[in-house]
């Protein structure tokens, strides 16, 4: 069996995953690449003689990486072993797409072009020629279209054939004053016998004359350096005078540009007909309709999380805990019985229970995503944004923040202004994250009635949004005066979601949750739990255990037994540090089991949930209402819980989110600035709120 190894590489949306899932017979293994926390997709599948594997790479738009998973795929193209590249490519959107083409055609690999979305170009009347874009780019070109499967088992032999011909001449070259500095740097590097391949060379310099960092990283060492660095920088500087430019690596970019826009005149018929897109543009990004509609959709989105994620949660909470009592009747009594059905399992499972609600956000999210309508978000939202300070691209982190803080601060590198970048940066922590629903839903749950409590989520999100905004201005006003850098966005047609891709990426989330569940909020729980189980008080619980065996019903006996696990409690570590740190909390209404709560939602945020399952889940509850509910409503008034949703809301994100903001900010100034802020402005909110509802009469 001939093994061929394949790279799928292409900008964001161009239906890479798509066309993977439309591969029949094809076995899909998801994980992360060594040493990051990016996804990596790998299909595996048979074709005569020859197993594939096709490695399917993060969006890329260039190989000037800025974002993580763009310097993943760089690095892989760069240093990883592999036959040939597939390079997909968006018919409605061809001339962008082909400036990555051309990035790629710089190192002369063995590829295959697959111009994906044919179907939506012809029936909006547009038509590409393959055959002649095949002659220009000099490789194999497939017209495909992933949710029709044409095409798909043309790639396969394509990739096949390719693999057995040998490699094709260079069709694609640049000004022919660009390609002799090109040729006599190239000729340098070939002195060292780090360089054995004329065309990698080539590609090496063509990097080093766009400023590539990691290229230059990897020249530098070398014995030729001295006089290559002397050599570039007089071609470097001979071009800027040929081209009357300052940057060397616009120049070649305005070539890029030049090259695929005379590629897309010659091979491409435009649709002649107004397309769909166009006719649901008219309404969706309506300049007076447009901004309403869309807070119309995330409503119903936030309406569909609670209605429809709170219906499973109490068969959720009653097989948890049914499983906790049959266990602990099979494990020996002691330690281990009680630590795994008294702090694990009810931990565990207080945050699983909130699962249906987390993928009803996601879904939600990557419908507006997968359908083309989150970029006209973005557009909607430009001319907003501006007015408190905000670059409008800062729409994307801003929406990333919704699902998890972590990869929006890393999708925030696509500001190229640092101070755009900074305050964006600044104020995603009030961008309510995934990790915090659980809290939202169970607060909601507890004390607002069930036919507002979409309403009241709605509410929570938009107005950490707009918090986030309103500092942001304070922000762009005191500390970061000017104004925010434009921007460009190019806005995709509409399309119906691949329902597989959906429920792929639901999957992957679904497991992703559950790992976390399983280890750092299991391993957090066990430590809660030695935390609030020791020390023990000998007298206390024999003093108890004499009252509970006189006790004449059993009614009395399970009073007895919660007063002695509420002292246990009160007298642990737990307990203690609880009280230690009460005074910070006590003006917000907060007794010392909700301080440790709010503590340990540093960790990560849904921790303050299960915190509050092992602090407060003692005794039974009713069976219309889970158990821990009945005990936030025994042991919190609404004041409070409203000032702990505030807090939530508004405090430090998770240690995580903290330490991917430190990588990324160097300066101790804006570190601490971001460590203190947040948590000082959250405890002032929640005071004046509690206070006012205080005044109020609740």
């Amino acid at each position: 069996m001939k093994q061929i190894k394949v790279a799928m590489v292409g900008q964001p949306n161009v239906g890479k995953s798509s066309i993977i899932n439309a591969m029949s017979n094809a076995r899909l293994h998801v994980g992360n690449f060594a040493g990051v926390t990016v996804e990596k997709k790998e299909v595996r599948l048979q074709k005569g003689e020859y197993d594939i594997n096709i490695v399917d790479l993060p969006g890329i738009y260039s190989l000037n990486a800025y974002t993580p998973e763009e310097q993943v795929t760089k690095n892989y193209l760069l240093y990883e072993d592999y036959d040939l590249i597939i390079n997909v490519v968006d018919a409605n959107v061809l001339q962008r797409n082909l400036i990555l083409t051309l990035q790629l055609l710089d190192m002369n690999p063995k590829m295959i072009l697959v111009v994906n979305m044919i179907d939506e170009v012809e029936k909006q009347g547009g038509m590409i020629d393959a055959v002649k874009l095949s002659e220009l780019i000099g490789r194999p070109v497939v017209l495909a279209s992933a949710k029709e499967k044409r095409g798909i088992d043309d790639i396969i032999d394509l990739v096949i054939d390719e693999y057995n011909t040998p490699k094709e001449r260079r069709k694609i070259f640049y000004n022919e004053k660009i390609e002799d500095e090109i040729t006599s740097l190239q000729k340098i590097l070939l002195k060292s016998p780090h360089f054995t391949d004329e065309d990698r060379a080539r590609f090496y310099v063509i990097r080093l004359f766009e400023k590539d960092e990691d290229v230059y990283k990897e020249v530098h060492d070398l014995p030729i350096f001295l006089e290559f660095h002397e050599a570039l920088g007089k071609s470097m500087h001979r071009l800027q005078l040929e081209f009357d430019e300052e940057s060397v690596a616009d120049i070649i970019a305005n070539e890029r540009n030049s090259i695929a826009k005379s590629i897309v005149m010659q091979v491409m018929q435009a649709p002649r007909k107004e397309s769909l897109t166009d006719k649901i543009d008219k309404i969706l990004i309506h300049p007076i309709f447009g901004l309403p509609i869309f807070l119309f959709f995330m409503w119903a989105l936030f309406q569909l999380t609670f209605e429809v994620g709170s219906i499973p949660m109490d068969y959720i909470d009653e097989t948890v805990t049914n499983f906790a009592d049959w266990l602990k009747g099979i494990l020996p009594p002691g330690d281990f019985n009680s630590v795994i059905t008294d702090g694990v399992i009810p931990a565990v499972g207080a945050i699983i229970m909130f699962l249906p609600n987390i993928l009803i956000l996601f879904l939600g999210i990557n419908l507006l995503e997968q359908t083309g309508y989150m970029s006209r978000a973005a557009f909607l939202l430009d001319g907003f944004l501006k007015k408190f300070g905000l670059q409008g691209k800062a729409f994307i982190p801003l929406v990333s923040g919704f699902g998890c803080t972590v990869p929006a601060y890393m999708a925030a590198r696509t500001l190229k202004n640092p101070k755009d970048r900074l305050i964006t940066m600044l104020v995603l922590g009030f961008m309510n994250c995934s990790a915090r629903l659980p809290v939202y839903v169970l607060l909601i749950a507890a004390f607002f009635p069930t036919h507002s409590a979409g309403n009241v989520l709605f509410a929570i999100y938009i107005g950490g949004a707009i918090l986030g905004l309103i500092v942001a201005k304070i922000l762009r006003i005191v500390l970061f005066k000017g104004e925010p850098e434009p921007f460009v966005m190019e806005m995709p047609p509409y399309r119906f979601p691949s329902m597989k891709a959906l429920a792929m990426e639901l999957w992957i989330k679904t497991k992703l949750f559950v790992k976390k569940a399983g280890t750092f909020i299991a391993g957090a729980a066990m430590i809660i739990w030695f935390l609030s189980s020791y020390p023990v008080n000998e007298k206390l619980v024999t003093t108890y255990e004499q009252k509970i065996e006189l006790a004449k019903s059993e009614q009395e006996k399970t009073q007895l037994q919660n007063e002695l696990a509420a002292k246990n409690l009160e007298n642990s570590y737990l307990g203690e540090f609880g009280k230690a740190i009460e005074p910070i909390f006590a003006p917000l209404g907060f007794d010392w089991r909700m301080s440790v709560a709010v503590i340990s939602g540093l960790a990560a945020k849904e921790v303050v949930v299960s915190t509050l399952a092992t602090l407060y889940a003692v005794g039974e509850a009713d069976e219309k209402s889970s158990t821990l509910i009945t005990k936030l409503r025994q042991n919190v008034d609404f004041k409070a819980a409203i000032a702990l949703i505030i807090i939530i809301m508004i405090y430090s994100p998770c240690v995580a989110a903290m330490s991917t903001f430190y990588a990324e900010i160097p300066q101790w100034a804006w570190r601490t600035f971001y460590t203190i802020y947040p948590n000082v402005l959250a405890w002032l909110m929640a005071f004046g709120v509690y206070n006012i509802l205080a005044l109020l009469g609740y």
